[in-house]
């Protein structure tokens, strides 16, 4: 059985409420860490959420990451460059370890490739590199990747938090990583106790003793957490308690925009297989209210392709392709053969206030054009699975592209990718996946920029997701805290990987 397909040491497992009946204790060093879910999984290669994400960047690495500012950086390689037109040759490390003390050699980064790209593979990025032709290792230390065609957002693909290298003779039990944090001990659903590394490969990192998560998945009880003293840092921090953390003298915040809020469409039944029914409920959604309601104002209608006005391939003339227009709406679904609407499931989660307080406001919007949505709202590992299966007609999701690059969004608007509850369910898109290749095989930038804006207008026309509002995400702590970054816009959900230089001192 492939790795990436076992069950491992953080299997499956459904969220309960933690209350501040379990207390972390303080310990010198050690952060508490209040995470907003139980991970329901830690397969390497597979997506499983941001919190999961998290903790994966704490025990894993890859070839690649992200510096704080959001410049790809080395890991476990020290270098990587371009091998003639469709290859990039890494050479790693000489003093990187697994956690089992064996040097990570090119042998592993074959082995681990192997894996995501297996026929039988579940890898979040399997898609992306089915265009490996072969993996050469001239030595312990070189892998030259040589990819069907030029491919420019290898580097990206490597650095994202679902590829990691894993030690190629990892045991059945699960996989083992070269992280900067070893897991110790874990409660099922409530708590997971990590330590440094003590041969991580950085000198001096990372600066904690000790890492422990405790899990809060209400978001009231995780800032109460925080303001109380039982937790160091808290993720997802809540948008009406902005104002009360900044202006506590104890805490700091660290916000950044980039994340974003979307609809996915089941299309492989019933009325959503229509794009045009797809393009009414783009324009029945108002979007001012959903800023309004879900984030206190801290963020800002999305309208289009989630392209950020600061990336160089923003374009300003398509940002309002799905703008607010219920009698267009109408218009559309009298075209589809649907006029006086119809009844549909509409999958949340109530675990997330933002994404409850977003289905409602969609809600509403929809039954002003005649679409009856009924909310579904089971815990997050439940709306995981529903939504990977299919078994809903729209869903709401929340997330942040895989890079600050176009391509960076594929993982939302690429129909061929195998199933997954971040996207739409039964959607081809053939004509968004030929320009997505197209983009990746051009390294020119005046010729990528037409491309994608090409792209862009495919997804206006197709909507492979509704975007409805970018987001303001933040992490709140102490100010005993030192070192961790909200790493910027997109790359928000990497921002584990600044964990490795993280310290706390005495709380004041």
């Amino acid at each position: 059985m492939l790795l990436n397909r076992r069950q491992v040491a953080l299997g499956l497992g459904a969220v309960p409420l933690l209350t501040r009946g379990v207390r972390a204790q303080r310990q010198p060093g050690v952060l508490r860490f209040g995470l907003s879910s139980f991970p329901p999984s830690l397969q390497p290669w597979q997506s499983a959420g941001t919190a999961a994400a998290t903790v994966k960047l704490m025990i894993f690495r890859g070839l690649v990451s992200y510096d704080t500012k959001g410049a790809l950086r080395p890991e476990l390689a020290e270098s990587w460059e371009r091998s003639g037109e469709t290859g990039w040759t890494f050479k790693l490390r000489d003093n990187a370890l697994f956690h089992n003390g064996e040097k990570v050699t090119s042998a592993d980064v074959k082995w681990t490739l192997e894996q995501v790209i297996d026929e039988r593979s579940t890898a979040f990025l399997r898609a992306e590199l089915q265009g490996i032709q072969r993996i050469e290792t001239p030595d312990a230390r070189t892998v030259t990747i040589v990819m069907e065609q030029p491919t420019a957002t290898l580097p990206q693909w490597l650095a994202n938090y679902h590829m990691p290298v894993i030690y190629r003779d990892s045991p059945r039990s699960g996989p083992i990583g070269a992280g900067p944090f070893r897991i110790t001990a874990q409660e099922r659903g409530t708590s997971i106790d990590l330590v440094p590394f003590d041969r991580f490969y950085r000198p001096g990192l990372p600066k904690l003793k000790g890492l422990r998560i405790v899990v809060y998945s209400d978001e009231n009880l995780r800032v109460a957490a925080l303001q109380a003293g039982d937790v160091d840092l808290i993720e997802y921090v809540p948008w009406q308690s902005f104002d009360a953390i900044q202006a506590d003298p104890r805490l700091k915040m660290d916000a950044t925009d980039g994340p974003f809020m979307y609809l996915t469409f089941n299309a492989s039944k019933g009325p959503f297989s229509d794009a045009r029914v797809r393009r009414a409920v783009a324009h029945a959604v108002k979007r001012d209210d959903i800023v309004k309601a879900a984030f206190f104002g801290r963020g800002s209608p999305l309208e289009g392709t989630p392209i950020s006005p600061a990336s160089e391939f923003y374009n300003a003339d398509l940002a309002h392709g799905w703008n607010y227009d219920p009698a267009r709406a109408k218009a559309l679904l009298a075209e589809a053969g649907v006029p006086e609407g119809f009844e549909c499931a509409l999958l949340s989660t109530a675990q997330y206030g933002m994404h409850k307080d977003t289905a409602e406001v969609v809600q509403a919007s929809l039954a002003a054009v005649g679409i009856r949505a009924n909310l579904v709202l089971p815990d997050w590992a439940t709306r995981i699975a529903q939504g990977t299966r299919g078994q809903y007609d729209m869903g709401i999701m929340g997330s942040a592209a895989d890079s600050n690059d176009p391509d960076g969004l594929s993982s939302y608007i690429n129909g061929s990718l195998q199933p997954s509850y971040n996207r739409s369910f039964g959607l081809p898109t053939p004509r968004i996946a030929e320009l997505l290749a197209a983009g990746r095989a051009e390294f020119d930038f005046a010729k990528r920029k037409a491309i994608y804006r090409e792209m862009e207008q495919a997804v206006l026309d197709i909507v492979p997701m509704a975007s409805l509002a970018w987001r303001s995400q933040a992490y709140a702590m102490t100010k005993a805290v030192d070192g961790f970054v909200n790493l910027p816009g997109a790359l928000t959900y990497f921002s584990g990987l600044s964990l490795e230089q993280t310290s706390i001192g005495d709380a004041t």
